[in-house]
Parts: structure tokens; sequence; C-alpha cells
């Protein structure tokens, strides 16, 4: 049987070939950095350095800065007006570090700042440049924030019939169907997902002809959602593809997108309309409902209180009637002292209408008394 090592008498003499083949050295490399992420408390910083050829990565290596070059970081931050983030590519000085736990990284201790843009970012630049100036009609800039057809678009009243673009089996899929079927109003949706690789070389076309076949059938739709889990910035490369932005930026059904996590904005989230993450799309979807929802029952209140408001003031004018008719009724004048005049019992109003030698009947309080027209002559009042 071969003479067996333990996994720690193994690791220890990996440990002795790299730093006899490390130590005190340091090295100039030029990498695109992704996963970053900054612990400004503790002053840390752990990202990965990548190497590409097209879109495949073909070499990835762990890096950090500890708290005594962090300060290369706010630097950075500081010289080129852009946050240190995923997507950058930077030349550095780093040196090689094992730990027998955590394996092998490379620690930075110096950045070249004169070496401020990655690969992504430039050609992010380059993608929107572009898609201004050859898409006048479409896509204009103003005051820094991108406006398209597709934003311009008036959204439905209500939104129920969701076209969904995402990957099949994915936490954005997830979590999208759990929020929007799950919410707290009980709102019915009808989700019609289109299923397609988000990530990876192809991806970006894929979802083109996802939303073409969208299209070919719009009128089954209220909006188009479109969400993906998070991940490195290099997996979101697909949404910065010129035609896929174009092509939503003149779609002509509501995008919604969700893509990713906060810190992350793609071009095509800023040619659309833009929620940050799956669940936050779907958030806004039910609010939106929701808002109309409460217009509805604040009119129905103001309209059944505006008629309740017209009956008792209907109410307060029938009683003033009858009260006016009570007032003036044959009764109530002779309950006053006057008298009633009437011809073949009726009221006499127009006194043309007696002549000498008519019958007459005069209604008191008590009595009526039956009488004959001798004489007429006008009631000269006194002055």
């Amino acid at each position: 049987m071969p003479q067996q090592l333990k996994l720690s008498e193994l690791v220890n003499e990996i440990e002795d070939a790299i730093q006899n083949r490390f130590a005190g050295k340091t090295f100039w490399i030029t990498a695109e950095i992704t996963d970053v992420k900054k612990q400004t408390d503790k002053r840390w910083c752990f990202l990965k350095f990548i190497e590409k050829e097209g879109n495949l990565i073909t070499t990835e290596m762990k890096g950090v800065f500890w708290s005594t070059t962090f300060y290369n970081v706010e630097k950075f931050e500081q010289l080129t007006g852009k946050p240190f983030a995923s997507g950058l590519q930077i030349t550095c000085n780093v040196r090689v570090r094992f730990h027998k736990r955590f394996g092998i990284d490379l620690e930075v201790l110096e950045i070249d700042h004169s070496y401020a843009l990655g690969k992504l970012a430039l050609e992010k630049d380059l993608t929107l440049e572009r898609l201004l100036k050859e898409n006048p009609s479409l896509i204009r800039l103003e005051d820094g924030q991108y406006f398209t057809y597709n934003k311009q678009i008036t959204l439905p009243l209500v939104m129920q019939k969701i076209a969904l673009v995402t990957a099949p089996n994915s936490d954005g899929q997830r979590d999208f169907k759990q929020e929007i079927a799950n919410n707290q109003y009980g709102y019915a949706f009808a989700v019609t997902e289109f299923l397609t690789q988000i990530q990876g070389d192809n991806s970006s076309k894929l979802i083109v002809q996802q939303l073409q076949l969208i299209q070919s059938q719009m009128e089954k739709f209220d909006l188009v959602v479109i969400v993906r889990g998070g991940g490195s910035q290099t997996d979101f490369k697909p949404f910065d593809d010129y035609e896929l932005s174009k092509y939503v930026a003149a779609f002509p059904l509501p995008v919604f997108t969700g893509i990713g996590h906060d810190r992350n904005t793609s071009i095509v989230d800023m040619m659309a309309r833009q929620h940050k993450t799956p669940t936050k799309v779907a958030s806004s979807i039910v609010d939106h409902n929701y808002n109309f929802e409460s217009t509805i029952v604040n009119l129905k209140e103001r309209f059944f209180g505006n008629a309740e408001n017209l009956v008792e003031k209907a109410k307060e004018t029938i009683r003033q009637l009858k009260r006016t008719v009570k007032a003036y009724s044959p009764s109530s004048i002779l309950q006053k002292g006057y008298a009633i005049i009437t011809i073949n019992d009726k009221i006499i109003i127009d006194p043309k209408k007696v002549h000498p030698g008519s019958e007459i009947k005069t209604l008191l309080r008590d009595e009526i008394i039956f009488s004959t027209v001798t004489k007429k002559s006008n009631n000269e009042p006194d002055l």
C-alpha cells in the first residue's frame, strides 16, 4: 500500500513550495475585477481577478485589500470619480499569499490609478453613445436620465396579464412568482412565462427572440417583465448588448426590469422601467393595482357621500314645501280669521267673475254664509 499523507502534511508542502517560489516577490498584473465586496468598517475589500477570451472566463483568482492598503480603493474613487466596483479593469501590484484553510489569493499592495476604466465599463459607455447617436427618435439623454419610447408608454390602469422573461428554475423566476402570487391584497395575476437562457455568450439574442414572440401576440399582455437573480458584474453583460437594449427601448408594451441586486444597473435597465430586483418588480405591480383600487374606492365614497347630501337637501326642501303648503291651506287661512268666497264650490280669486245676482258662499272658521250679490264697487284704499 502506498505511503499516505495527512491533508495537513500535503498542505504544508504546498505552502513551503509557494513560499520558496514567491517569498518577498511582488508582481504587477492587469486584470478585470468582479464580485467586489467592500467592508468599509473594517477597511477590507474582497474581489476576484478574472481574464477572459471573448466572453469566456479562462482564469480566476481571489484578491484582497487589507486595512493597510485599503486607502488605494478610496484614492481610486477620488481620482477617477467612479466607484470601485465589478467590471473595471485595473493594473495593480500584488503578492501571492497562501492560507492553509482558505487557499491561495493575491494581496493587493498598490493600484496604478492611471488605468481607470475596465473593458466592461468602456464597452458600456460606447454602447450608450451608439444608442443615442443611431436612435434619436427612440432614445434621448436629459440631465443624466435616459428617456425612451418604451418609458413613455402609458401604463394600463390595472396590470394583470404579465409576460415574464426569465431563466428556468432560477432565483429571479422564483422570487418574482412568489411575491406576485402571495401579495397581501389577494390580487390575481395571469403570468405567462417565456423561459430562456439569460447568461452567456448567446443569451442576448435568445432574449430578443422571446421578446419577438411576445410582440407577435401582444394583445394578450399588459406588460413585459424581465428578471434574473444576482451575480457578478460579468454575468450581466448580455443586458448591455446593443441590439437587445435597442429592442427594449422600442418595445410597444411597457417593460419592467428586475435584473440583479440594488447595485446593478444594465443598459436594458436604462431603456425600460427599472425596479432593481425581481421582488421589487412584483411589489411595484401590486402597488400600481392597489393605487387604482384606492382611487376607485375613494370615488365610490365621494359619490355616495355626495348622493347622501343631495338626498338630505331634497328632504329638507320637501319639508319646507310641506310647511308652506300647510301655512297657505284653506283651513289655516280660516283659522287666522280670514274668509273664503266660492261660487259653485269654486274659490273666487278673480273678482271679475262675481256679478250682481251671483249666489256666493262665504266660508268662515265656524260658519258658512249664503248670500246674493246685489252690488259691486271698486275698493279704493285709503291714502
